[in-house]
């Protein structure tokens, strides 16, 4: 399958009382990356998720760390989310499903997604830690929901069986990744027979 020669690098900047982003995403990229949240892991999982969807990212996010994690973990999500909905949408048609079951070590999670234009997230992560990377595991379920509700698409992400908390969030970003780099190929034509998403 070609790749598209129509998509255009999305940019999105967004400036809060509680966060700055800027952020610029190509979805058929050359895996060019520069990402730095603020939060090591952070960028270590958002460059798990943009390599292997063979993105390109530029992303700078300065938040309020000094109060918690959460305004920058969110707004983050919500910034790629609408970065990549405008990006899906400038396709005629695209693919739309993508699965993958990842393994990472003693670790499998499923995750599978449909970029349709309906918003809905559910995730089962049964962390067993508070914390990994000095961020809440609680968070990582809020960005997965708060990007496929501005992505506009469905996501469903299960842990099948795991033996460590941080590849279980690794395996769910990599997962994403590969899922949403067989959803967004190309096709001839539209995959609904609404004839639109």
């Amino acid at each position: 399958m070609s790749q598209s020669q129509t998509a255009k690098p999305i940019r999105i900047n967004r400036s809060t009382k509680e966060t700055e982003i800027e952020l610029e995403l190509n979805i058929y990229g050359q895996q060019q990356l520069k990402i730095d949240t603020g939060l090591p892991f952070f960028d270590h999982m958002l460059t798990q998720l943009a390599l292997h969807a063979g993105w390109d990212l530029t992303l700078c996010a300065k938040g309020d760390l000094q109060v918690d994690d959460h305004h920058l973990v969110e707004d983050v999500a919500i910034c790629l989310g609408q970065a990549l909905n405008q990006a899906w949408r400038q396709e005629a048609a695209i693919k739309r499903y993508g699965q993958r079951l990842l393994p990472m070590d003693a670790s499998l999670v499923m995750i599978a997604v449909d970029v349709c234009g309906r918003s809905y997230a559910l995730t089962d992560l049964p962390f067993t830690r508070e914390m990994v990377g000095n961020i809440a595991t609680e968070m990582w379920s809020h960005f997965f929901y708060s990007f496929a509700i501005n992505a506009q698409l469905t996501l469903h992400i299960k842990a099948e069986y795991f033996d460590n908390n941080h590849h279980l969030i690794e395996a769910s970003f990599k997962g994403l990744a590969f899922a949403l780099k067989e959803a967004l190929q190309p096709v001839a034509i539209e995959n609904s027979s609404k004839g639109v998403l």
